[in-house]
Order: structure tokens, then C-alpha cells, then sequence
């Protein structure tokens, strides 16, 4: 609640054209309420009172000034201001909003937002962030929360609340006043430093973490990978981690940036049906997921997802390989080779490093979220052959979802009714992957299933090592990555020897 007594009531005027007629919210320092205008019959405003210092009234009416100098579609027009130097209360009149808070839309739909709204979401807060970032005195706008963020009818969003917005001066080291909401302000605000654009940012970054989390989480702590929502886009995870880095120099610089890492990263995921991945840029910046399923024991999921991460791993930096599956044997048997470990005897480290790769082995869903937020280029997922619902939904959530099946005539059709079994979900961004299989192999499946990625794959019977048939494979699955760049190679076959 307001901390002093208004000088409001129902029936009260405001610079003789606004009657009061209800109270809409009310918080520490202001409280809001519905106006009719006197002069256009049928016509509401918002009126915001607020107590200020008399010995800042000054300050106060060079930022209302600013304010009403404002004018973007997702900010409500601040049409008029009023002071009262004797108590100190100065009003706002403003566009009243039709709709609900982002706070309030939480509590009534138990913590859920649809996914396919939380990037446009995004987009339509950076956009009046660009706005106010860029004008030629910037706007911090500083209290970037649920509660000032009004949703309309439409779903769309609209800035509500300017009540401690200020003109940034580059010359102060910090600001005079900490302000912000626990939880959505960024460090500096707790009297660290001055808030500037990347202030705002860092609260957008804890605002899409509160959507991502069901409104359980705003800010970055241990164990919060492990309530973000499954079905959300990969790609806004690292984002999200850049945006509340501690250090304002470490996260995005602008909201333009952000925008144009959102825009590149849903771009790149939102491949049309029948558009071949081939076709699309893999320079780009952020974490790219490849999962790779096994349709069967023994079809050669594993094999497969090394032979792609070293593939990866010759031509760009930074690839990591998890092993996503708890009991799963093969990695503990290759850290035992890497590491010279005697047989049957368990690393501490559930992580080694074979030619630039980072190996995870027996890997949880939760270690993979933490792992997007890190510097990784590509996440190669080893998925084996198991369908259960953890991996299946990494798999369908993957940029890259390979299937490998035996390339063996009569086990083709196991490939087909995979599809088939999976045929309520998206498939136009899987490949299919084929040890040995033969051309016409290939060419009917292609035509069974009606899809184009469907790839031969050669005998590599060292799939750490360079093969130059399975690298015109690959290049064809991954076209436009960066010059190969050849590294020295580990050589699991001969160390065997």
C-alpha cells in the first residue's frame, strides 16, 4: 500500500477536468486510479499520485516532462501533470489500459503462458526498450516486472508504470536513489553503480526467466535448470543466462543485440517443411543442439553422435558430447582408455576431453540445461536407442534430430514405423542416417517417407578419425560450417593396438 494517505477519493477532481471514480492498484510509493474526463464525455484516464521530497520537485518535473516527450505504441501517453507543493503529491494522468497485469494473467492461469508467446513477448518488451534506450537523452526505465506490464484483450504488451524511469547521465558514477524490485533489478541497483540500458536488459533476462519457470524463479541460483519448462525453445536459454550475467559488461550490450539474437536464433530454428537443412548459414552465434536417436540396439547411435562431434569439432570450436543417459556404459569404457583407468574402476569426473571434444558421460536433463548456458558451439546428444520421455523430448526439441537406423534391407521398415509411431509430432527437421545402407536403400526410404534427408553413411571404423567419405556426408548434412581447421587426432583404433 501506499505508505501516506491520498488526498483522493471517488468524486475528487484533478486539475479541474479529472473525476475520480475507483482505485486501480496501489504500491510503496504511488497509487493508481480510473478518471473520467470531464471535457470528452465517455473518455478514461489512468491518474497516478505520487508523494514526492518537496526539495526534489524540481527533479520530478524535468522527469514528468520527459514522460509526456514520449510517444511509442506499447507506452501509454502521459497527457498531463499536476503538482502540489505543499504536500508534495504530483499526479500523472495517462491512457487508461484495458487489460490484466502479466502478474495477474500468472496467478489466474497457475504460473503458464503459452510458449509460442513468450518470444513475441520478448520482442514487443525490446522493442520499447530500443526505443527508450536510443533516444538522445536514453530512458532507464529500471522497474521492468509483471506487475507493469499490462497484457490487452489482443495479447499485447504495454509498459505501465513509470514511476522511478530516469534520464541516464553518464557523468555519475552511481545513482542517487536504489530502486527496483527485488528479484527483476539488476545487482547495480542495489547501489553497486549507475543503472543504464544494460539494467533493463538484465530485467527482461529475470522477467523471461519468471515465464520460462511458471513464475517459480527471476533470478539465476542452483537448481533453477531443473524447473524450466520442457517444451520451451532451446535457444532462449543462453540468452537468458546472458542477460543476468552479474557484470553489466558481460551481458548483451543493447536491446537491439538481443532482438537480433532472437531473431537469428528463431530464424534458424523455424526451417519450413520440404526446406532442406543444407540450405540454411550455420555462422551464427548461441548453442546448437544435435540429438541422436538409435531406432535399435546395436544400429550405431553412439558411433554416429562421435563421429559427428569430431566431424564438428575439426571445423568449428567449443563441441561438447553428452552422454544422456544415466546407466549407460560406453563413455565409462572410452574414459577408461583416454585416462589409462583400470578396467571396472569409476572416475570421479564425469567429464574428459578427447581432441577438443568434451565428453559428459551418464548425463541428466538438467546438466544438459546448464551445459546451454555455457560457451559450447554444439551439444552433440547421445540418445541411444531409448524412447522414454526424457530423451524423446530432447530429441524432438533438438536444431538437429538424427535417427539412425541399420542400413540392412530388411531392417528399413523399422525407420518407417518409427516415423509412423511419432507421426502426431513435427518431422521435418529430422535426418535419417544409414550405416552401409545401399543407394536404393536410401532412394526408397526417401520416397516411403517422403522426406529428403535420408543419408548413406560409409564404413568408419574409426569415428574419431578424419574419413573423407563420411565427411562429404556430413558436409552435405551440415553445409556451411566454418574451414576445416585439422587437429591432431586421437586414434581410438590404435591405442586398442
Amino acid at each position: 500500500m501506499m505508505n501516506q494517505p491520498s488526498r483522493l477519493e471517488f468524486g475528487s477532481i484533478v486539475g479541474e477536468r479529472y473525476r475520480i471514480i475507483r482505485t486501480l492498484g496501489s504500491g510503496g510509493m504511488s497509487r493508481v486510479f480510473m478518471a473520467e474526463d470531464l471535457k470528452l464525455p465517455g473518455k478514461h484516464w489512468a491518474v497516478k499520485e505520487s508523494i514526492a521530497d518537496p526539495k526534489i520537485m524540481k527533479i520530478v518535473r524535468t522527469e514528468a516532462e520527459m514522460l509526456i516527450s514520449l510517444s511509442h505504441p506499447r507506452l501509454p501517453r502521459i497527457v498531463d501533470f499536476f503538482e502540489y507543493p505543499p504536500s508534495g503529491a504530483v499526479y500523472l494522468v495517462m491512457d487508461y489500459i484495458e487489460g490484466i497485469t502479466l502478474e495477474a494473467y500468472m496467478r489466474g492461469y497457475q504460473g503458464y503462458i503459452p510458449q509460442e508467446q513468450i518470444i513475441p513477448l520478448a520482442l514487443q518488451v525490446l522493442d520499447v526498450l530500443d526505443y527508450l534506450h536510443t533516444r538522445q537523452l536514453p530512458v532507464i526505465y529500471r522497474d521492468l516486472k509483471p506487475a507493469n506490464i499490462m497484457l490487452t484483450p489482443e495479447m499485447e504488451f504495454k509498459l505501465i508504470d513509470f514511476g522511478i524511469a530516469r534520464s541516464y547521465k553518464s557523468e555519475l558514477d552511481q545513482d542517487t536513489i536504489k530502486l527496483g524490485t527485488v528479484g527483476f533489478a539488476a545487482p547495480e541497483q542495489y547501489g553497486t553503480g549507475q543503472t543504464d540500458a544494460r539494467s533493463d536488459l538484465y530485467s527482461l533476462g529475470a522477467l523471461l526467466l519468471y515465464l520460462c519457470t511458471g513464475g517459480k524463479y527471476s533470478e539465476w541460483t542452483a537448481g533453477v535448470e531443473g524447473y524450466i519448462r520442457g517444451e520451451l525453445p532451446r535457444h532462449l536459454i543462453p540468452i537468458i543466462r546472458k542477460l543476468l550475467r552479474h557484470h553489466p559488461e558481460e551481458r548483451f550490450q543493447s536491446a537491439e543485440e538481443v532482438i537480433e539474437e532472437l531473431r537469428r536464433s528463431a530464424d534458424f530454428q523455424s526451417a519450413q517443411p520440404g526446406k532442406s537443412m543444407s540450405n540454411a548459414s550455420m555462422d551464427y552465434a548461441g548453442t546448437r543442439v544435435v540429438a541422436v536417436l538409435g531406432v535399435s540396439s546395436g544400429s550405431g547411435a553412439t558411433h554416429t553422435a562421435i563421429a559427428v562431434s569430431h566431424y564438428l569439432a575439426r571445423r568449428t570450436h567449443s563441441v561438447a558430447l553428452v552422454e544422456l543417459h544415466s546407466t549407460a556404459k560406453a563413455f565409462a569404457r572410452l574414459q577408461e582408455v583416454v585416462e589409462g583407468i583400470p578396467v571396472g574402476q569409476a572416475s570421479s569426473s564425469r567429464r574428459f576431453e578427447v581432441d577438443g571434444v568434451h565428453y559428459w558421460r551418464q548425463t541428466s536433463r538438467a546438466d544438459v540445461i546448464s551445459l546451454l548456458g555455457g560457451s559450447y558451439r554444439f551439444i552433440v546428444l547421445d540418445l541411444g536407442n531409448g524412447q522414454d520421455n526424457e530423451r524423446l523430448e530432447e530429441f524432438l526439441r533438438a536444431d538437429y534430430p538424427l535417427v539412425v537406423g541399420s542400413g540392412a534391407e530388411w531392417r528399413v521398415q523399422d525407420i518407417t514405423g518409427l516415423a509412423r509411431s511419432l507421426q502426431r509430432h513435427p518431422q521435418h527437421k529430422w535426418n535419417y542416417c544409414l550405416p552401409l545402407a545401399s543407394s536404393e536403400a536410401v532412394r526408397r526410404l526417401r520416397k516411403e517417407l517422403e522426406h529428403d534427408k535420408v543419408f548413406a553413411l560409409p564404413l568408419h571404423s574409426d569415428p574419431f578419425e578424419q574419413d573423407d567419405e563420411m565427411d562429404q556426408v556430413l558436409d552435405e548434412l551440415f553445409r556451411g560450417v566454418i574451414t576445416d581447421t585439422r587437429k591432431k587426432r586421437f586414434g581410438f583404433l590404435k591405442r586398442q593396438h
